[in-house]
Formats: C-alpha cells, sequence, structure tokens
C-alpha cells in the first residue's frame, strides 16, 4: 500500500502557538472586516485570503530551526504535543513554492523569503541524505532522519522527488537576481545534481521508492503508474548527473503499456489505470503532487493527455460526492472532494467509491483542483467560508477534513495537503509555478527523452 495512503505510522499531535507576520499585504484589521462582510467579498479577495492564510503554515509555523514545514499542526491539542520538531521533506518541498506565490503575493519581501530559503537549504545541505535523496521525516532539531516506520529510516525518493520539484522553482526564480540570489540558486542546483535516481534502480529498469542503510532494500517497493509519483520519473530522466534512461520509464512507470486502462463514470473518461482504484479514479492528490511545477496543460506522451487526465479525475470525483450513493450528509455541488487526508478514524485515502467513501470532505481536494474545475472548486470555497466557516476555518486556512455526517470538525492541519492549496491556487491564477518548473533546461530535456509533448518545449 502506498503510504501517502495508509501511512504505517499513527498521526500524533501538534499544539503549537499562531504568530501571523507583519509584513503581510493584508492587515489583520482588513481580513477581520472581510471577514465579518461574507456577502461582500469579492473572488479575487477570497483567493488571496485562503492563499495568504494557508501560506501561514509555512512561514509562521514552519520549524524555526530548519524553517521547514512540520509534519502536522494541531490547534485543538487533543493529543500530547510530543512531535513539533518532525519536519516533511515532501511537504516542505510543497512548501518553498508556497513561499514563493508568499514573495509574489506581497505576504512577505523578496528578501525575507530569500532568507527563509537559504535557512531551508542550509539544513538540506546538512542534513540526513542517502545517496542524495532525503529521508521522508527529519528531526528539525538536529536534521537526524526520523523513521516513517521500523524498516523506512532512509532515503525516500518520492518524497525528495516533491522537494525538488520545489527547490527547481526556487533555482529558476533567483538565478538571475543579485549576489546572494544566485548563490542560493547555485547551492539549490548542486543540490538536484547530487541525488543519485540510478541507485534508486535496484539495478533494474524501475525506481523504488526507499533505501535503508541498515535495511538495505527490504521495503520492496518499485514504483509503478499510475499513481501520484509521475514527477519521480520525469526528474530521474532529467537529471544532468544521474538520469536513467528512458526505459526505466516505460518499462518500470508505464509497465510496457499496462498503465493504460479505460474507465467511464457520470460520462468522464480516464485512460490510465489508477492502482487499486481502476473503477473511480484514485484521491485527487494523485491530480495535485506530481503537477505543483509539472504543467498538465498540453502535456502529453503516448499513454495519455494529463490535462484530460487530471480534469476529468477531478470531475468524477465531484459527479460521486453529487450522486451521494452512500448518503452522507453536507455532499453536494458545494460541499465535494475526496483525497487522502485525516478522517474520523485515524488517516484514511478517501475517494470515489462505496468502500472507499468514508463520508470525510477533505478541503484540499476541490482547493487543489482549482486549474481543472474553477468554477466547482470556487462554489466549494465559498460555501465552506461562507456557511461552515467557524466549523471548518482557522489560522492556517481550511482545515485538514471534516465529517457532516459524524459531526466532526477537527482542527487539525497536515503540510501535503496544505502545500498544494496554496501552490495550484496560484497556478490557476498565474501560473507561477507551472512557468518556473517547466523552464528548467533540463526538464525540458528530459521530457523530451521521455516522448512527451508540452507548449513549454522549445
Amino acid at each position: 500500500m502506498q503510504k501517502h495512503i495508509f501511512p504505517t505510522m499513527l498521526m500524533t499531535a501538534l499544539l503549537l502557538p499562531v504568530l501571523f507576520s507583519c509584513n503581510q499585504q493584508q492587515t489583520a484589521e482588513q481580513t477581520d472586516q472581510q471577514e465579518q462582510a461574507t456577502d461582500s467579498i469579492s473572488t479575487d479577495s477570497l483567493y488571496t485570503l485562503v492563499q495568504e492564510r494557508t501560506f501561514q503554515y509555512f512561514w509562521d509555523g514552519a520549524e524555526p530551526n530548519s524553517g521547514l514545514a512540520r509534519e502536522r499542526f494541531h490547534v485543538d491539542g487533543e493529543y500530547p504535543q510530543n512531535d513539533k520538531h518532525i519536519v516533511t521533506s515532501g511537504g516542505g518541498g510543497f512548501g518553498v513554492m508556497a513561499i514563493l506565490v508568499g514573495i509574489e503575493r506581497g505576504f512577505i519581501t523578496r528578501e525575507e523569503g530569500r532568507q527563509r530559503l537559504d535557512k531551508i537549504v542550509r539544513f538540506l545541505e546538512t542534513s540526513d541524505r542517502f545517496h542524495g535523496a532525503w529521508p521522508h521525516w527529519w528531526n528539525g532539531e538536529t536534521g537526524k532522519v526520523k523513521p516513517f516506520s521500523p524498516k523506512d529510516n532512509g532515503g525516500d525518493l518520492v518524497e525528495t522527488s516533491f522537494m525538488l520539484q520545489g527547490l527547481l522553482c526556487v533555482r529558476q526564480y533567483f538565478r538571475d537576481g543579485n549576489a546572494e540570489e544566485k548563490e542560493l540558486a547555485a547551492r539549490i542546483d548542486k543540490l538536484w545534481k547530487e541525488v543519485d535516481f540510478n541507485w534508486y534502480r535496484n539495478g533494474k529498469n524501475v525506481l523504488y521508492w526507499h533505501w535503508s542503510p541498515d535495511h538495505a532494500w527490504a521495503m520492496n517497493f518499485p514504483v509503478q503508474g499510475y499513481n501520484e509519483c509521475l514527477i519521480m520519473y520525469v526528474l530521474a530522466a532529467s537529471s544532468p548527473t544521474h538520469g536513467v534512461p528512458a526505459a526505466v520509464y516505460h518499462e518500470g512507470w508505464a509497465r510496457n503499456g499496462a498503465i493504460n486502462a479505460t474507465t467511464t463514470q457520470f460520462g468522464y473518461t480516464l485512460h490510465l489505470k489508477h492502482n487499486g482504484a481502476e473503477e473511480y479514479g484514485g484521491p485527487l492528490f494523485w491530480a495535485h503532487y506530481s503537477y505543483l511545477g509539472l504543467d498538465p496543460r498540453g502535456l502529453k506522451d503516448r499513454y495519455a493527455n494529463y490535462w484530460e487526465e487530471n480534469t476529468n479525475q477531478t470531475l468524477i470525483n465531484r459527479a460521486w460526492c453529487v450522486e451521494n450513493p452512500n448518503g452522507f450528509k453536507g455532499y453536494g455541488p458545494e460541499s465535494w472532494g475526496l483525497t487522502s487526508s485525516y478522517s474520523v478514524k485515524g488517516y484514511a485515502g478517501h475517494a470515489p467509491g462505496p468502500k472507499r467513501d468514508r463520508g470525510v470532505i477533505s478541503p484540499t481536494a476541490a482547493l487543489s483542483s482549482m486549474p481543472y474545475t474553477p468554477e466547482y472548486s470556487q462554489q466549494a470555497m465559498r460555501h465552506w467560508y461562507e456557511t461552515l466557516r467557524d466549523k471548518v476555518w482557522g489560522p492556517y486556512g481550511f482545515y485538514d477534513a471534516f465529517s457532516e455526517t459524524d459531526n466532526w470538525y477537527p482542527q487539525r492541519y497536515l503540510a501535503i495537503d496544505q502545500g498544494p492549496i496554496v501552490v495550484m491556487m496560484e497556478n490557476h491564477r498565474t501560473g507561477l509555478l507551472w512557468n518556473l518548473f517547466m523552464s528548467c533546461p533540463e526538464i525540458q530535456a528530459g521530457l523530451k527523452k521521455l516522448g512527451f509533448e508540452s507548449p513549454h518545449l522549445k
């Protein structure tokens, strides 16, 4: 099972003080006025408010020593505060992209952003790495790996790829700046070139998710599509120092063409075999994580048109909630979105299907789908903000998940769910991160090597 869907460690608590930056473009007083006048807030202002609040998870809410995103934050304090120092490579990668959004939106200054990113890069340079790859979790105070499970105490190539996707955007953003900015870009370039994608082949034409210095390949997880991991294969093919041949993508990820399987639901067709979720498609983070930087607009290869695939997956997900065959309270056109998130009992991979839908709505699912379904996503955002706000809205934006059926409204956040909200909403508005990532010459070369088409390819 993929650990983003069924993680092996019980989600514990985090209760931290919430402080807001004095450098925000929108003052706290203005925010309060907007929140008191919900009928008058414009769509553009609501977009910015949601982005700014969610951005703060990665700014004021960051672990102070590393500067990285904490794995989670529990406002309700239901569980003991014992892991406030645990930071995450994947969610942290989404966070560095959110910092770029914060600069562009005026939530922080360019120099404040550079200084924070300098701290993060310094931590990444000195913390535990395994053949260039970072672990899923670290102790943010020491840089030492925090095991995600008993045998998962080494490199995590998927989470590393999420971090690299963000770092390459940062490199491109600062590469032509002042001396300090250019120096930061050069250090990021060095980190990127030190990741040994070839090592993670384990001698085969496929990429493995994990390697441990203590347990070697015991996790035994060759990554095959389709799921959230396309970005890893694109990066592996693009690496200028440890690049893998195209056969690794076609034989490993695409399984010699077996990645294709056609299914139609609610009038929308999927052409990729969504692992373990073929009938209705997987949880919606599959349409987000790889595409925070990798621009799906016009992106095609021999297996799929990725804009169509992601849009249809989102529309199936929404249509399932609107039809609501399980009869859950609150589901409908204004409240939809199933993905991996906190659940009434622990953590679960929510997705369309009689057994996978547990009556839990995860706001990140609809909000991060803003590029694919802007009107539907906006409808949900406004409904949650204006109708359910006291139950689902907190210091870092919308909480991770809720269930009207179970009257369950936990005040909790997860980094890996908050990050895509900021980034994908910005991609919908300006294409910022898409344009940065796709401007990387190595990425363009890697996509060509794998047989992709994209309007970005020169």
